[in-house]
């Protein structure tokens, strides 16, 4: 049951994410794109957007977060926070209350964006 303001929420997220894909320079293959029930107690009453993409490979991945995505996209009011580990890289971004990770894996095999809008009410009103 999509809301006006979840699409508008998941259309927003979703651009952003493909605009961060493209600064990686290969072609994004979607993994996750749909409503999601994030309310465990009381199941349709609170609902969010998933919305993901992954890359097989991207040339100099953390030359690009660093140089090109980071800079954009906290210019443009997104927070970042730094989410690593020892296996991947990962920036955390959020704003409006949506948020969404770029993970880089340190063994060169890709990367992957992931992120969710914030809740929204199933039934408005």
């Amino acid at each position: 049951m999509i809301t006006r303001e979840l699409k508008d929420l998941a259309a927003e997220l979703t651009n952003v994410i493909d605009s961060v894909a493209a600064a990686f320079g290969r072609r994004a293959l979607p993994t996750v794109d749909g409503e999601l029930d994030c309310d465990p107690a009381q199941p349709g009453h609170l609902v969010c957007w998933q919305y993901g993409v992954r890359m097989e490979d991207s040339p100099a991945a953390l030359r690009v977060l660093g140089e090109a995505v980071r800079p954009t996209l906290e210019a443009a009011g997104w927070e970042s926070y730094d989410r690593s580990t020892y296996r991947e890289v990962i920036a955390r971004f959020s704003r409006d209350g949506a948020d969404f990770s770029v993970h880089i894996a340190r063994d060169g095999r890709g990367v992957a964006i992931i992120g969710s809008t914030r809740l929204v009410r199933a039934n408005p009103g």
